[in-house]
């Protein structure tokens, strides 16, 4: 009598675990199927249709010395410039020019290197003889061109650069590029077929269409919200297929619809694995995003007055070797950065010269990478300071590494696909790693003075849940190809048990 009682009430909570798995199913059928879709066309899209571009980074050549005749003393005095952010040198059109980031807000003004003149409207016409020889068109028409200032649905935050300028050509792709001329870098480009492809991935993957109708705070709440009713939906799938199957394989397989729910069954059971890695670090990932991004704030940039850059007229001319030249101040010291030719191994590294005595010196770059560091952590701790005069003047906040040693320095010329990958964009980099609780790790890029990454425990935890469980990156083994067909076919096979779900609901009805 009482194993009777059991049995039904077994049986209760079985039929009612079916009700729930499919009221929960078909709760979430719809999102999923935007997420299934977008997440394919991802891989194919990113990959096997990626557009292509003549130049994604501008070939270093050595500075001409014949077009340097003024020290960057000089060209300041003429133009009664007292106090600037910076400078480095650009060429381009045949000419040599100091780069000057003045004391206003994304000013960068151009001095002819031979005779200190002022090229009127230097960084658009900059911004496009860069743009042209990245898609190595000359012939196109400029049809605009704006600095953009903040991340949006067609320039995301994973292009870390900003400012940049935006600019399009009237060609058949409607081609946008971005760049930074302050390091003569390629953001991103997008043409037609990338701005449709961001365009379905930001409102069908990322939801941004509930952040432009309400809010981040919302939008990231709803997604996390459905992928844990979807978690549960695959959860209660497996219970009810995997463990209690006794219950329904007496049903005869004689119509389409028994078929359906057949196939319905083996093939999520098959993918609920796959199904549970996407929701976790899917949602993972979405939590992050609570997080404000600092990055584009994380640039140590003092004020330099012009009558202390007096110099050696041995800094005036460059060498052979010389990439670049730009200034840094460091222990009360302005120093000359100088960037140097890349070598056979595609290495370049950054000399340093005290700017007064033009004599070299050596062990510098670690040691303010650290500063910067240091600087740039306190600055973190300290967000409501951010809009400080020169940047990181904070003094009376702790530091992340406060009191931590530094146990490990290295110099990053490529990405990996561990810790720092191409998705942080710059190179080189020296990384610092500290002996504190989280295993802190700092980027550092010397010779923009910015800070490339932060990285502790937690951070590492997402980016490998991501990486490994998202995206497939324990496949990098077999190949990108390999790895983008899996990441596919797993997204497929998610999708499918959705549809199955779709219509057996759609025909119980």
């Amino acid at each position: 009598m009482i194993k009777n009682k059991q049995s039904k009430w077994v049986k209760k909570l079985k039929q009612n675990m079916y009700k729930w798995h499919r009221t929960l199913g078909i709760i979430t059928v719809i999102p999923v199927i935007f997420w299934c879709l977008s997440g394919l066309m991802h891989p194919i899209m990113a990959h096997w249709f990626k557009p292509t571009i003549a130049h994604e980074k501008l070939e270093e050549t050595p500075l001409n010395q014949e077009q340097i005749n003024m020290s960057i003393h000089d060209v300041l005095v003429k133009n009664s410039i007292k106090q600037f952010k910076n400078f480095r040198m650009v060429a381009f059109n045949n000419a040599t020019y100091y780069q000057v980031k003045t004391l206003v807000a994304n000013e960068v003004l151009y001095f002819n290197a031979l005779d200190g003149k002022l090229l009127a409207n230097g960084d658009t016409k900059y911004a496009e003889w860069l743009s042209r020889y990245f898609i190595a068109d000359q012939q196109s028409k400029l049809s605009s061109i704006a600095m953009q200032t903040s991340f949006d649905g067609e320039y995301k935050y994973v292009n870390r650069y900003l400012p940049v300028w935006k600019l399009n050509f009237d060609r058949n792709d409607d081609m946008d590029v971005y760049v930074e001329t302050t390091s003569s870098k390629l953001a991103t480009y997008n043409p037609t077929s990338r701005k449709i492809q961001l365009w379905v991935f930001e409102n069908f993957h990322n939801w941004n269409f509930l952040e432009a109708i309400t809010n981040k705070t919302l939008q990231i709440s709803v997604m996390l919200l459905l992928l844990t009713i979807i978690g549960l939906s695959a959860l209660s799938g497996v219970l009810i297929y995997g463990f209690f199957w006794k219950v329904f394989k007496k049903v005869p397989v004689t119509d389409n619809q028994s078929k359906f729910k057949k196939h319905h069954r083996k093939i999520g059971i098959a993918v609920s694995l796959i199904t549970f890695t996407f929701v976790f670090s899917g949602g993972y990932h979405a939590t992050k995003k609570f997080e404000p991004y600092t990055l584009d704030k994380m640039a140590y940039a003092p004020t330099f007055n012009t009558a202390d850059l007096v110099t050696a007229n041995a800094l005036v001319k460059p060498d052979s070797n010389w990439a670049n030249y730009s200034l840094i101040q460091f222990k009360n010291t302005i120093y000359l950065q100088v960037g140097l030719l890349e070598n056979e191994d595609k290495e370049s590294k950054n000399i340093y010269f005290n700017y007064k005595t033009a004599v070299q010196k050596e062990n510098i770059e670690i040691a303010y990478a650290t500063f910067l560091a240091e600087k740039f952590t306190k600055m973190m701790a300290a967000p409501e300071q951010e809009a400080a005069s020169d940047c990181c003047t904070i003094t009376n906040s702790d530091s992340a590494i406060k009191n931590a040693k530094l146990v490990e320095t290295d110099y990053l010329y490529q990405f990996d696909n561990r810790e720092y990958g191409f998705v942080n964009k710059r190179l080189p980099v020296i990384k610092l790693k500290y002996s504190t609780d989280d295993d802190t790790t700092i980027y550092i890029e010397p010779s923009t003075s910015r800070l490339a990454a932060f990285v502790e425990s937690g951070d590492r935890l997402e980016g490998y849940s991501f990486a490994i469980l998202h995206k497939f990156l324990f496949m990098d083994w077999a190949g990108k190809n390999i790895r983008d067909l899996v990441t596919a076919l797993a997204a497929l096979g998610v999708l499918t048990v959705s549809l199955m779900g779709l219509y057996l609901f759609i025909k119980k009805k």
